[in-house]
């Protein structure tokens, strides 16, 4: 079905300003089908517990709404929040989805976390989407464009003129994301940014998190022509030269997020905890004098 035909989608956002991130249900107002995407489970790094108050309001949502769940999607492997992909699957049913480029994620995990049981074949997710591959939520046709840079599996899931970039993107005047994480790439990110910004102007893109300065509220929509003319890192007559030059020399400038240890040990496990251990507890490793 073409976006001229399409319903237009009902787009509900939730920020968690824990995380700084912005969980969205994509909906078709016919079918009531929705997908979730970027989910966040609250985690507390001082005494590692998580619980499920951001989600619930997520659960809450959706089921006032009358809405069924198809999909659980991930942009990426986040490393700033854990995904609450299993509570909801749980709480609505739907099937896990990312990009196919998260085994390259989880081959590189495993090495660096030394994890013997983690998976490197996505077998965690119930469906891995290829570059151009398209699937519907409802009569809502979602066309998945790979854009990595920021991590190697990073996707943006275009729905008509609705367009939800992950980390590619944030505001224009935060500018873009990293790409320091293993398997960043500038260039690669600069390329994946122009992809988007070949997208019909007016389409909204829909942002995973926002960082805003002071006195500015939170936001998470933008649109293709204001990301041209405003990004402040890659703004319309930025060559790939400038913006690599620019990226590389901020990113050296940068703490590692706060949850990053734990963040990926769950994220590349589709949000699953590890196994627990014959006391009955999960564990997350750190890693010492390693990143």
């Amino acid at each position: 079905m073409t976006a001229a035909l399409m319903p237009e989608p009902i787009i509900r956002s939730f920020f968690d300003a824990e995380t700084f991130t912005v969980t969205h249900v994509l909906s078709d107002p016919i079918s009531q089908r929705a997908a979730i995407i970027d989910s966040v489970l609250d985690f507390d790094p001082k005494s590692g517990r998580t619980s499920h108050l951001g989600a619930d309001r997520v659960v809450d949502y959706v089921r006032q709404s009358g809405l069924t769940v198809e999909w659980l999607l991930e942009t990426h492997a986040h490393a700033d929040h854990l995904s609450a992909a299993p509570y909801l699957k749980q709480a609505l049913g739907g099937k896990t989805g990312i990009g196919i480029h998260i085994r390259d994620v989880q081959k590189t995990f495993k090495a660096i976390f030394n994890a013997r049981q983690m998976n490197t074949d996505g077998a965690d997710f119930d469906h891995l989407f290829d570059d151009g591959e398209q699937f519907s939520v409802g009569q809502l046709r979602v066309r998945v464009v790979h854009t990595p840079g920021h991590t190697p599996a990073c996707v943006t899931y275009v729905v008509g003129h609705d367009a939800f970039v992950g980390d590619t993107l944030f505001m224009p005047d935060y500018g873009t994301a990293r790409c320091d994480f293993p398997g960043g790439d500038a260039a690669l990110l600069y390329r994946s940014i122009r992809k988007i910004m070949s997208l019909p102007p007016d389409t909204r893109l829909h942002l995973c998190h926002d960082y805003p300065p002071t006195g500015r509220e939170p936001a998470w929509t933008s649109s293709v022509a204001e990301q041209r003319a405003k990004n402040i890192h890659v703004h319309e007559g930025i060559s790939e030269a400038e913006f690599v030059n620019m990226r590389n020399a901020r990113d050296q400038t940068l703490a590692m997020p706060t949850l990053i240890l734990p963040a990926v040990q769950v994220n590349v496990r589709a949000g699953c905890l590890p196994d627990p251990e014959d006391n009955g507890v999960s564990y997350l490793k750190i890693p010492l004098n390693l990143l």
